[in-house]
């Protein structure tokens, strides 16, 4: 009797509770989970509940099963009490939002005496959704209060109920809200217990047929469960782990969400990440700041009915040791007097975070209380005063320990360098807002409005020395730190690597804002660590930010920022970080297409599977490989970059841009010839030399590389791939002895010159008998005239750097003219011997040929010297003439002064060797009417030979190798130094060969020496 009334309470009970059995339409079954708030006394809980266990009820197909007791709570006021859940439950997402329960890690919760706050099993489900409906239902984005809107929500709500209530566990469900887009759905559904995955996706799909829906979406929360440490993390690994009670048939993900942002978490230098059919994990190594947020996992299955995601999320709370900066204020106390005190405040600076430190001061010095710390920018600075004696025998330390919530502790200690100017020694004093600093020691002041500090060092003697700033612009010093973490996990590789090369190229788009060596050197430090990081690129947007990025620190007016005084040698230089880390990069890169040109960078992309050879071209140089076998050639193109590269070689300098060359797979052996465009024009008789970048010595090397010569300027051939460019001598190459044939032969010319007029004007009387004799010998005398003066200005003016710049303008415009003038004179003595040759019975009159000959051979060269020196900008250095070797200039072909002294030579050549031939075939045909042939052949070719060596240095003949000397470069080889050797020779000594040839070679001359002396020493006896 008593068992049949406790079982009419506990239905009496239930019955309160509201109980609606018929959720399910048909013979589906149909569960609902019911819960009630029971005071009652603690000893009557285990009967209570024992009872409720028990209880059957057999009416309309529903039972009462599984009660259980899921909190308990203790009333503390009228109007509060504290709440526990129970084993192997928690607070439910309501009692988590409304009541905060979830903050702490305990379980217990204080709440007000009326709330429904609850905990749940564990393993409770919720799923939160949206679903598109058809214009069907748009009577649901009725008002809220109208009766439409009511009837539409609540046949909504049976429709979801009559479907998800037939699965085992279903507590409730809830539409939260309406919204357009056609219409929107938010429910939201619970469920007591797990769920099978099979039959939650089967009532999914069901409902959106049944719906019609246009769109689902549904996030689960308890399918999946993590396992995180709930407490703070002071470790240096973790490991988190999601688990289903079944095989969920998808690749599980995971992200963090930190700062807003949100993370794929993936296999990296300090995350790994591994799957089972039922369990996924994440282990973290070397866990940092970086690590601290809202971890979640999710499987995401995809139907053609929607996406159903089942997620779980948890926090990990990171506790870490700071890095510590300590300073003093001021860096190097003055102490005046050894009994003196003197006051210092001590700074401990660490990085801002969310962490509270508890914060110990220890040392020699007496310290005070420890101030209020104070944010600056993005750093947390604690400060104490302490006071130092001025004792020379002791130096006082202060320490700063920073304690964190695992009681884990770092310190940082810092030694006071006192000045004692009491002992009269040397320090740097205060200036433009740089403290006292002891000698040899290093003042630092933070940078303002960037990153980094400035450095200055006290010399010896109490000398300032210069400053050296490491500040870094901001942006860029963020993309620094950044670009440190793209590889430990957080996030794709490659994804990290393009958001950080986007970022980068945006900083280095504004030049100005860059120009300092530190900013640059920061820039090159990303790309370095970038490239260092990815070991292959699949996408070709990648590829383009970095070039573009990398382009930016190529501009011109970056050059003053790529070098740094006082820099060590041994370290690598920027430039050759940033030249090795650029090639990798494209070398990584797996994108066979050619990118869109850089201002600075030109990348080209040939694919040589099909062909043997390939041929690609940046910035107009051409590049060309042989025997490349199968694979992708990529050829990189840099301006600029050759200025930067370390080059110790001071005899010569770069003259092209830097080309780089690699392939897929390195052939055994290769041919690569490179036709470069020149940067300048390569001066004459100026040694190219083709080179690559050896990183093993860090410099240029010609090894592999040859030159094809002056024929095409600009081609090298290698039989390998590097990075390649031209060296240009600065200085042109030297003909060996040269110089001494030609002081040789111009002192000997000079001694010939003097004699030769020496005798022609002793001898005049004897030799001079016609008209024709004396024109020819007055010919003589100003040819050798000329040419005495102007070997004479050759000579003043051999050592151009010994001589000032007036002195060697008018030895030029001396050695201009009469040059000149011996040509023309040389001109007027062939054309009298051809008129005389082709018009034998003709007289000359010497008055008139006599005027024509003075006025050919002195105005006609002063004319063209005058109109020279006018036209080339009055005589000016640079255009009239070259101060380095005190003559006219050459630029080109008909291009610099030279040319007029060239033109008007040639054309006197010419003529004259003319007038040999004529003179030649005069001399032949008179032969030819001797009786005795063979005598008449030996005479004439006697007469031939004699003519040609007489009339040769007068008529200055030799001067034709002077053309080919200006024709034939000496980078031609053997051919241009015979040359040379033979212009030199001959005309060096030309002055002897005139005196050999018009005074000794001439018969009447000869005579009248011989007649000359034969008084002379007559006379001589007599005495």
């Amino acid at each position: 009797m008593q068992d049949i009334r406790n079982r009419m309470w506990i239905f009496i009970f239930l019955y309160s509770l509201g109980l609606n059995i018929c959720q399910a339409s048909g013979e589906g079954t149909s569960t609902q989970m019911y819960y009630s708030i029971i005071t009652i006394e603690e000893s009557a809980i285990k009967n209570i509940t024992e009872k409720l266990r028990s209880l059957i009820l057999d009416k309309d197909n529903a039972i009462v099963g599984n009660v259980t007791m899921t909190t308990n709570c203790k009333v503390t006021s009228a109007q509060n009490r504290i709440c526990t859940c129970l084993a192997d439950h928690k607070w439910s997402d309501e009692a988590c939002t409304s009541q905060q329960c979830c903050r702490s890690n305990i379980k217990q919760c204080s709440l007000p005496k009326d709330s429904a706050a609850r905990c749940v099993p564990n393993s409770s489900v919720t799923v939160k959704g949206d679903v598109t409906l058809s214009v069907e239902y748009h009577d649901c984005l009725a008002g809220r209060n109208t009766k439409t809107y009511q009837d539409c929500h609540d046949k909504l709500l049976k429709e979801l109920k009559t479907l998800f209530s037939a699965i085992r566990g279903f507590d409730r469900i809830r539409i939260m809200k309406f919204s357009l887009g056609s219409v929107i759905v938010k429910f939201e559904l619970t469920f007591a217990d797990s769920i099978s995955r099979d039959d939650f996706n089967e009532k999914a799909k069901t409902m959106s047929e049944v719906l019609k829906s246009l769109q689902l979406s549904m996030e689960t929360k308890g399918v999946v469960v993590m396992e995180i440490t709930s407490g703070p993390v002071c470790g240096s690994s973790e490991s988190i782990t999601c688990k289903s009670q079944e095989d969920l048939k998808t690749e599980p993900k995971w992200h963090l969400t930190r700062a807003g942002k949100r993370f794929d978490i993936t296999d990296g230098t300090e995350s790994e990440v591994s799957s089972s059919p039922t369990q996924t994990s994440v282990r973290l190594r070397n866990i940092s700041e970086n690590w601290a947020g809202e971890f979640s996992c999710a499987y995401i299955q995809k139907f053609d009915f929607g996406t159903i995601t089942h997620q779980a999320r948890g926090t990990l709370d990171v506790v870490l040791s700071p890095h510590i900066s300590i300073t003093s204020e001021p860096a190097f106390p003055l102490c005046k007097d050894p009994k003196q005190l003197v006051k210092v405040k001590i700074q401990c600076e660490i990085k801002t975070g969310s962490d509270n430190y508890v914060v110990a001061w220890h040392g020699h010095a007496n310290k005070s209380e420890i101030k209020q710390s104070h944010r600056l920018n993005t750093s947390l600075i604690y400060a104490a005063d302490t006071i130092v004696g001025c004792d020379p025998d002791f130096s006082p330390t202060v320490n700063c320990t920073f304690t964190n919530r695992c009681n884990q502790s770092r310190a940082e200690t810092l030694l006071i360098n006192i000045i004692h100017k009491s002992q009269n020694k040397k320090f740097c004093e205060s200036q433009d807002g740089w403290g006292n600093t002891k000698v040899n020691f290093t003042a630092v002041l933070k940078c303002k409005d960037s990153a980094g500090r400035i450095l200055r060092r006290c010399k010896a003697g109490g000398k300032w020395d210069e400053e050296e700033s490491e500040c870094v612009n901001n942006d860029l010093n963020k993309i620094r730190e950044d670009t440190q973490i793209i590889d430990i996990g957080l996030g794709k590789l490659e994804t990290n690597a393009a958001e950080v090369l986007s970022r980068l190229k945006a900083a280095t788009n504004n030049s100005e804002s860059i120009n300092t060596y530190s900013n640059v050197d920061a820039s090159v430090s990303i790309i370095s660590h970038v490239t260092q990081k990815t070991k292959r690129i699949e996408d070709p947007t990648t590829l383009v930010r970095f070039l573009e990025s990398s382009s930016n620190l190529l501009n011109e007016n970056l050059q003053k920022s790529w070098t740094k005084k006082n820099i060590n040698d041994s370290k690598v230089s920027l430039a050759e970080q940033y030249l090795s880390s650029v090639a990798q990069f494209v070398a990584n890169s797996q994108t066979g297409i050619t990118t869109k040109p850089t201002p600075n960078i030109e990348l080209d992309v040939c694919n040589s599977t099909q062909v043997p050879h390939c041929r690609n071209m940046v910035f107009k140089a051409n590049v060309s490989l042989e025997s490349v076998g199968p694979g992708t050639v990529k050829t990189t193109g840099f301006k600029q970059l050759n200025r930067y590269l370390p080059h110790n070689d001071r005899g010569s300098e770069p003259n092209s841009i830097v080309v780089s060359t690699t392939t897929e797979n390195k052939p055994n052996s290769t041919v690569i010839r490179i036709d470069f465009p020149l940067i300048f024009q390569r001066p004459r008789n100026h040694k190219l030399e083709c080179v690559f970048w050896d990183e093993d010595s860090r410099s240029w090397s010609p090894h592999g590389c040859s030159w094809s010569g002056p024929f095409t300027e600009g081609q090298c051939v290698c039989n390998h791939l590097s990075s390649f460019t031209i060296l240009m001598s600065n200085t042109p190459m030297d003909v060996p002895l040269i110089e001494e044939i030609t002081y040789v032969g111009l002192t000997v010319s000079i001694i010939s010159l003097i004699l030769s007029i020496v005798i022609e004007l002793s001898t005049w009387s004897s030799v001079v008998k016609t008209n024709i004799s004396y024109l020819r010998h007055a010919a003589h005398v100003n040819i050798s005239l000329s040419l005495l003066i102007a070997d004479c200005c050759f000579l003043a003016s051999s050592f151009p750097d010994k001589i000032s710049q007036t002195w060697c303008q008018i030895m030029v415009v001396f050695k201009h003219f009469f040059y000149l003038s011996m040509f023309f004179w040389m001109l007027c003595l062939s054309t009298m011997l051809l008129y005389k040759a082709v018009f034998v019975f003709h007289s000359l009159s010497k008055k008139n040929y006599l005027r024509f000959s003075i006025l050919l051979g002195y105005t006609c060269p002063l004319l063209i010297v005058f109109i020279t020196f006018i036209t080339n900008n009055s005589g000016a250095e640079g255009a009239y003439y070259s101060k380095d070797t005190c003559w006219l200039i050459y630029i080109g072909v008909l291009q610099g002064s030279i040319h007029t002294f060239l033109i008007p030579v040639g054309i006197i050549i010419v003529i004259n060797v003319f007038c040999i031939f004529v003179v030649i075939m005069k001399l032949l045909d008179h032969h030819k009417s001797t009786v005795c042939h063979n005598e008449s052949e030996k005479q004439a070719a006697k007469s031939v030979i004699r003519s040609v060596i007489l009339l040769t240095p007068v008529f200055g003949v030799t001067w034709i190798f002077g053309f080919a000397v200006e024709a034939l470069d000496l980078t031609y080889g053997l051919s241009a130094f015979a040359v040379n050797y033979i212009f030199t020779s001959l005309n060096a000594f030309q002055g002897l060969f005139i005196l050999m040839a018009i005074c000794l070679g001439d018969k009447l001359t000869r005579d009248a020496l011989l007649k000359l002396f034969s008084k002379k020493v007559t006379s001589c006896i007599h005495q």
